[in-house]
C-alpha cells in the first residue's frame, strides 16, 4: 500500500497550502477514486479516518483525504489548530474552492495517471463536510457518486439571528470553546457575510435537488449534532437518492480522537461497508 502523507497541493485561490493524503496500491491498475472532506473542527487524520482509509484502498479503491487549507491546522501540525487566525478566516467558499483544486491536482498528476479512473470520481463528506461535497457534486461534472456521512441539510440554520448575530457583527468576532484542546476558537463576522453574499449557491436544498448522479446518505440514529431529520430532507429533495441510517451510531460514527485502537469503531465499519459496496456497484 503506498501511503503518502502530508503532500503540498497549492491553492489557486490563496497561499495557504491544502495538506493531503493519498493511499493506494500501486499495481498500474486504474481505480475508483474516493475524495474524503472532514467536518467543522475536524482534520484528515481525526478519529479512525486513517484506519477507514486503508479499509477503501483494500478494496482496489484510490483515496484522497485534505485537511481544508483555513482549518486551523498546519503542515507541521496537522492534527491540532495551532494557526487559528486561519481557522477564523475560514469559509464555505474556501472550502469549496480547496476541493475544486483537490479534484484538479489528482487528476492531472502525472504520478497517478495510471492508478486512477478519471471517470469514476466519489466525493464522501462528514457532517459540515457533507454539504460541501453535495454542492460540489451539484456544480462538477468529474464527480460520479456522492456519499455524505451524517451530513448537514442546512448551513443558514446554523447561525445566530437577532441579538447574538448583531452582538457579532458589532464585535466583528464570536468565540467557541475546543472542549478538546481547550482552544477559544475565533469565528470572523466574513463567515456569516460571505455565507449571506453566496446563500443561493450555499443553500443545499439547492444543491440536491439538481443531483443527477448516485447519490447515498448514511446517518446515525443517536446522532444528536446532526438531527437524523436532516437526513430525511437530503433524502426528500432527491427521492433517487439512497438512504441508510444506522442503529444506534451516534455523530462522530463511534469515533473519539484519539482513537487509540487498531480496529474500526463497529458503527463506522458499518458505514464503510456501505460506502464501498454504493462506489463499487456498477
Amino acid at each position: 500500500m503506498q501511503i503518502i502523507k502530508n503532500r503540498i497541493v497549492k491553492s489557486t485561490h490563496h497561499t495557504k497550502p491544502i495538506v493531503t493524503d493519498t493511499l493506494y496500491i500501486k499495481d498500474n491498475k486504474k481505480k475508483p477514486i474516493v475524495i474524503f472532506c472532514h467536518g467543522y473542527k475536524g482534520y484528515k487524520d481525526w478519529g479512525a479516518w486513517n484506519l477507514a482509509s486503508k479499509v477503501f484502498v483494500k478494496k482496489s479503491i484510490f483515496f484522497v483525504k485534505f485537511n481544508f487549507s483555513h482549518n486551523g491546522g498546519t503542515l507541521e501540525n496537522p492534527i491540532d489548530f495551532p494557526d487559528l487566525e486561519a481557522f477564523g478566516n475560514n469559509n464555505f467558499i474556501k472550502e469549496l474552492n480547496d476541493l475544486e483544486d483537490i479534484i484538479d491536482w489528482v487528476t492531472t498528476k502525472p504520478d497517478f495517471k495510471n492508478e486512477i479512473d478519471i471517470n469514476n470520481i466519489t466525493l464522501i463528506g462528514h457532517s459540515r463536510g457533507g454539504g460541501i461535497v453535495t454542492i460540489k457534486a451539484s456544480e462538477n461534472k468529474k464527480i460520479k457518486k456522492l456519499i455524505t456521512w451524517a451530513g448537514v441539510s442546512d448551513y443558514g440554520m446554523r447561525f445566530p439571528d437577532g441579538e447574538k448575530l448583531e452582538g457579532w457583527k458589532k464585535q466583528g468576532v464570536s468565540y467557541i470553546l475546543n472542549s478538546r484542546t481547550l482552544q477559544q476558537m475565533p469565528h470572523l463576522y466574513q463567515f456569516y457575510q460571505n455565507f449571506k453574499d453566496n446563500e443561493e449557491r450555499l443553500t443545499i436544498k439547492n444543491a440536491v435537488s439538481k443531483i443527477k448522479i448516485p447519490h447515498l446518505i448514511i446517518h446515525g440514529e443517536n446522532d444528536d449534532v446532526v438531527l437524523p431529520n436532516e437526513a430525511k430532507n437530503l433524502h426528500s429533495w432527491n427521492p433517487k437518492s439512497e438512504l441508510i441510517f444506522i442503529d444506534k451510531m451516534n455523530h462522530p460514527l463511534g469515533c473519539t480522537q484519539p482513537w487509540g485502537k487498531l480496529v474500526l469503531p463497529f458503527h463506522l465499519t458499518k458505514v464503510v461497508k456501505h460506502s464501498i459496496e454504493f462506489i463499487l456497484r456498477k
